[in-house]
């Protein structure tokens, strides 16, 4: 199996550092404003021990300030990473998630469904373009099950590797529409860490890790 390349994280912590720098700077200016004052204060009438006092509880708070800045964007930083590492953990593994799109890579498309009722159904198949390349009709049972597509149209043509829909409609014993839950199945085979959240690669597809609805070791380590 081919590992395509995991990109590496463009969003930083910016935006903390700037409130960080900005702050540290007024910490600066209020230390030097106060050294001063004490230096250049009145002997015979100095300055006041309440405003004194008040003038310190306001230096200790612009410190709490800053040490509390950088614990959070340290925690920032350690989520981000943590999430990072977790998208990666899923390279090689076989994930399920909510989606219609599939993609076609030697001959092998998959999607998963949940059909609440035994039924009659419609498999519909199309490209990227939109266009009808497959069709079936055929029964499936109650509960979970897997369409797979050997990448072949109706018309007995092989079709390109890419992304591809299915829709299906289905109908019980007594003719009534039963609503089927589709999803998507694939392997990942890349992470996309550019966002603010990372994504999984299935070929072209990108995929939201909040998305995925189960996780599992494919049965051949080879595509």
């Amino acid at each position: 199996m081919t590992v395509s390349g995991v990109s590496s994280p463009s969003s930083d912590p910016s935006t903390l550092s700037g409130q960080a720098s900005s702050l540290a700077g007024n910490f600066d200016t209020f230390l030097s404003l106060l050294t001063t004052q004490l230096k250049n204060q009145d002997p015979l009438d100095p300055l006041d021990t309440n405003q004194f006092t008040q003038q310190l509880v306001e230096f200790s708070g612009v410190e709490q300030q800053l040490n509390t800045n950088s614990y959070l964007q340290t925690l920032v930083q350690s989520t981000q990473n943590s999430q990072n590492n977790a998208a990666v953990s899923y390279i090689g593994k076989q994930i399920t998630s909510s989606g219609l799109d599939s993609d076609l890579v030697n001959g092998q498309a998959t999607w998963s469904y949940n059909a609440p009722e035994a039924a009659t159904v419609t498999a519909t198949i199309k490209d990227a373009k939109g266009n009808q390349v497959y069709t079936e009709t055929g029964k499936i049972d109650a509960g979970p099950g897997q369409f797979n597509w050997d990448g072949v149209g109706s018309d007995g043509t092989p079709e390109p590797n890419g992304t591809y829909t299915i829709s299906m409609t289905a109908t019980d014993a007594n003719g009534k529409v039963v609503d089927i839950d589709t999803q998507t199945t694939g392997v990942v085979t890349g992470v996309d860490l550019s966002g603010t959240q990372p994504s999984l690669l299935i070929g072209k597809q990108s995929i939201k890790m909040s998305d995925v609805t189960s996780v599992t070791v494919p049965s051949s380590s080879s595509n």
